[in-house]
């Protein structure tokens, strides 16, 4: 049976990284809702409308109408593919699962379970080139002249306004009251499994990749 895969994790835990390495190698379509909302920015479809008047007023995108562009968006699929940024709460959990019973596919969730001080140090550590957008990491990546790209020795690196001490605890607050209960939920329900965030890419992605 075909599979909706949920990789979960907090900001900076990697999950988008290895979901589009799934993709190249396995061949697994990553669906990022977040990539949805970008794209719908240029659409003139009714739905991408309702969307652009949201998100220019400033306001939040509802859980309805979220869920109607991710079903619009995985209908199109007829095999397994990976969720990026759905479900992010316990409504849009429930949704999922009617959306999996409408596309007769199981749900298997995988949590990229790192700790606190790491995902501090990933996420305001991150440095970027403007030019090749090769990304950085003062702690765990750091260029070989300081914050200057490797490959463009003219360019200094940009650090992200929101690459913070502040900003990263506050998103990891919003994390915690939003999105851990739903940890909680695919635990009771037997669906939960968990890999280590730490370490390199490739044994992290061994270790999901095992799993699907």
């Amino acid at each position: 049976m075909s599979k909706i895969i949920v990789l979960i994790g907090a900001p900076g835990a990697g999950k988008g990284t290895q979901a589009r390495l799934l993709e190249e190698r396995c061949d697994i379509p990553q669906i990022s809702t977040g990539d949805m909302f970008r794209e719908m920015k240029n659409d003139d479809t009714p739905l991408a409308k309702e969307v652009q008047a949201i998100m220019n007023a400033g306001g939040l995108v509802s859980d309805d109408l979220t869920f109607q562009i991710v079903k619009n968006r995985t209908d199109r699929e007829k095999d397994s593919y990976i969720l990026d940024g759905f479900p992010r709460t316990a409504g849009q959990a429930e949704m999922l699962e009617t959306l999996a019973n409408e596309q007769n596919r199981t749900i298997q969730v995988i949590e990229v379970d790192i700790p606190r001080r790491e995902l501090l140090k990933r996420l305001t550590g991150r440095r970027s080139c403007p030019v090749c957008k090769e990304i950085y990491n003062i702690y765990f990546k750091p260029p070989k002249q300081e914050n200057v790209c490797d490959f463009h020795p003219a360019t200094q690196l940009t650090h992200r306004a929101d690459d913070n001490e502040a900003s990263v605890s506050s998103r990891l607050e919003i994390y915690d009251e939003e999105t851990k209960p739903l940890i909680d939920y695919y635990q009771r329900t037997g669906r939960l499994e968990k890999v280590n965030g730490e370490g390199d890419l490739e044994t992290i992605y061994q270790s999901i990749s095992r799993l699907i």
